[in-house]
């Protein structure tokens, strides 16, 4: 059922007595009022109320008050005129707790001065809910009772409850649902006094009885039944009446304030995926017992409020993954209610996309491939699309690369769309002003470095990509999306013109609907361009390759050359250099944190004499850049990606020169 029954915004005004509301008057001025308001004491703290959070809502625990804690009296809303009103609707909104059979809790009551003198209240038990009230006749005074068979109340969850009172008439409604009706022979007196009387909200005055529940609103709607009024609205964030205190989570209170409410919530613990986090989940803790973290639901994301703080101690092997044949790209991604993959761009006529089972990468779907390069995953609404660069043509002398989607049918990626290209390097997808594109980076036609790649853009009407723009690139290898405040970046990793390496790379800024050049840098075979932030500071890394001039005589060190680290000069509207790090033909670099720490690793993948040469892991250390702190045996590095489970943090290295990756496992301290 609904969490909370609820009221549509052209209720009439709600008067709160006792809290600057105007008070009951003459008994035909029919307000409602809201008695558990009237009833909170100013601090709950020293009376052992408090405030506890569950699917969203706030309510009271009252089960370690005292039994008077919650009571005021009767006098304070019965002014004018001291006559329970004949005809009324009570509107509760509870949680109820789990009884053991035979035991019932009150919600409410309302005692006249005397031993035993109960005037009206409501109490349930696990099979019934019990509407008391006291008769007088000539022959003597007697207590009715009304009992109607209770609602499935005891299931966790918020239910609201509307009980109707007219003469002889009672009604019960649950939730908005159908009502239940009942004639008694015994009719509501239209003369029952106040005077001298006193609520009672959660017990009868006594620790027996005492309701153990949850308590979020309790309003005495005199004149008729309120069911109409409340029903069919259920918007859980609107409410009849609730005390302020329920009305949202006070402030962090100064350092000399004691909480006037303890709050409390509910908690989930998980090995497994987050929980989802919605309204429902608003304000409720979250502890993954994997990372000893705690989490609280904040909007629709888990922010963390308490963690271990993770620090990288070392690098071990987890898993050598077998491929079809050597692998040039990696793509990790996730697909919602499907899980998380690795696709693998092979040498061969055979690409693959392995899926993360029971801890490691397991085969999940071949797929035909032209010495592919890379992959690139990416999304356009609940669309998934995952897009290959091929580099050479098919058996037929067609060149061009395929975008595939995946089928919810099918859970297999199937083929969408092919798109020219020229010896295809990578794809970069993005979104710009709310349209999505697609940059190919065209390596070479024939012999001829020095051609277009293309800018594709979404056809939303089509549903196809359609060329949207060319840009000048020489050899280009890799394309690197970025933004900065309202602006957005395309940068190209150029790596040979034909005949040096020795080339500019281009920065490009989007205006007026497309990509103008903003910023050039002298790069060496430049493989790859790695963005990432650092606090408010913006950094480009660049992997050189390879020095080498055709007019020159190729020198084994000239795959041993320095990857330049840049840094965005806000003022001068420029990248700078920051870091020169020496590299050993490097091809990618790839950005990752662990705990509070920042990284760098480095594909280093030749050094004029052996494809056996470590990659380098280099941490933040402010002031002094990049500092390198593990060095990892790798042959033939190709391309670095990182990537997070429960079970902790991993990096994956694809290799160009042996048909094996290696999944590695960041150990911390």
């Amino acid at each position: 059922m609904s969490v909370l029954l609820t009221l549509c915004v052209v209720l009439l005004p709600l008067a709160t007595p006792g809290r600057g509301a105007r008070r009951w008057e003459p008994c035909t001025d029919l307000r409602p009022l809201d008695i558990l308001a009237e009833a909170v004491p100013p601090n709950g703290a020293e009376s052992g109320i408090s405030v506890m959070r569950v699917q969203g809502a706030l309510g009271l625990q009252l089960s370690a008050a005292a039994a008077h804690a919650m009571s005021f009296p009767a006098s304070r809303i019965f002014v004018r005129c001291d006559l329970f009103p004949e005809e009324f609707s009570i509107v509760v909104t509870l949680k109820a707790p789990s009884l053991p059979p035979k035991k019932n809790e009150y919600l409410f009551s309302v005692l006249a001065e005397g031993p035993d003198a109960l005037l009206l209240g409501l109490r349930f038990s696990p099979t019934r809910l019990h509407f008391l009230f006291r008769s007088e006749a000539a022959a003597g005074a007697w207590q009715t009772r009304v009992s109607f068979r209770s609602p499935a109340l005891m299931d966790s969850q918020w239910h609201t409850l509307v009980l109707a009172v007219s003469e002889g008439s009672f009604s019960l409604t649950t939730d908005c649902g159908a009502p239940v009706d009942i004639t008694a022979d015994v009719p509501f007196p239209a003369t029952l006094s106040m005077q001298g009387a006193r609520f009672f909200i959660g017990s009868r005055k006594r620790t027996k009885g005492l309701f153990t529940g949850l308590v979020r609103q309790l309003v005495l709607l005199p004149g008729s039944d309120a069911t109409p009024r409340l029903c069919p609205c259920r918007n859980a964030e609107l409410v009849l009446s609730i005390p302020p205190v329920l009305q949202g989570l006070t402030g962090r209170p100064e350092d000399n304030e004691v909480l006037k409410y303890p709050y409390e919530t509910n908690m989930k613990v998980t090995l497994g995926f987050p929980p989802p986090c919605t309204k429902v989940e608003d304000a409720q803790f979250w502890f993954d017992a994997g990372r000893k973290g705690l989490y609280l639901c904040v909007g629709s994301e888990w922010v963390s409020v308490l963690a271990a703080k993770e620090k990288l101690d070392y690098v071990e092997e987890h898993q050598s993954l077998a491929t079809h044949a050597e692998t040039l790209g990696l793509e990790v991604f996730v697909i919602p209610e499907a899980g998380l993959f690795v696709a693998t761009a092979n040498r061969k006529t055979t690409s693959a996309i392995y899926k993360w089972t029971d801890g490691k990468f397991a085969s999940y779907q071949n797929i035909r491939t032209h010495q592919a390069q890379s992959w690139r995953h990416f999304t356009i609404g609940k669309k998934v699309f995952l897009a290959v660069a091929n580099f050479v043509p098919n058996e037929k002398g067609q060149e061009f690369s395929v975008i595939y989607k995946w089928s919810q049918r099918k859970l297999r990626f199937t083929p969408y769309q092919r798109v020219p290209t020229h010896s295809a390097r990578d794809w970069e997808a993005f979104e710009v002003a709310g349209e999505h594109f697609l940059a190919v980076a065209n390596h070479r036609e024939g012999d001829n470095h020095n051609i277009d790649s293309v800018i594709y853009k979404w056809n939303p009407r089509m549903r196809l990509f359609e060329p949207n723009q060319t840009i000048a690139t020489c050899g280009a290898y890799d394309w690197e999306f970025f933004t900065v405040g309202p602006y957005s970046f395309l940068v190209v990793a150029n790596a040979f013109n034909g005949t040096s390496t020795k080339v500019q790379s281009h920065l490009y800024i989007w205006l007026v609907g497309s990509f103008q050049l903003f910023q050039s840098f002298l790069t060496f075979g430049a493989a790859d361009w790695e963005v990432f932030r650092i606090g408010e500071r913006i950094f480009l890394a660049v992997a050189n390759s390879h020095s080498y001039d055709v007019e020159m005589q190729v020198q084994n060190d000239s795959y041993v050359i320095n990857s330049v680290i840049y840094e965005l000069n806000v003022t001068a509207q420029t990248f700078v250099k920051f870091q020169e790090i020496p590299t050993c033909s490097a091809l990618d670099w790839e950005f990752f944190s662990v705990g509070e720490d920042y990284f760098l690793v480095v594909a280093n993948s030749f050094d004029g004499n052996t494809f056996s040469v470590n990659s380098i892991i280099y941490r933040w250390q402010g002031y002094e850049g990049f500092v390198a702190v593990h060095s990892l045996p790798t042959f033939g590095c190709r391309d670095w990606e990182a990537f997070r489970t429960t079970a902790g943090s991993y990096l994956i290295y694809s290799s160009a020169k042996e048909p094996l990756s290696r999944v590695l496992r960041l150990r911390t301290g």
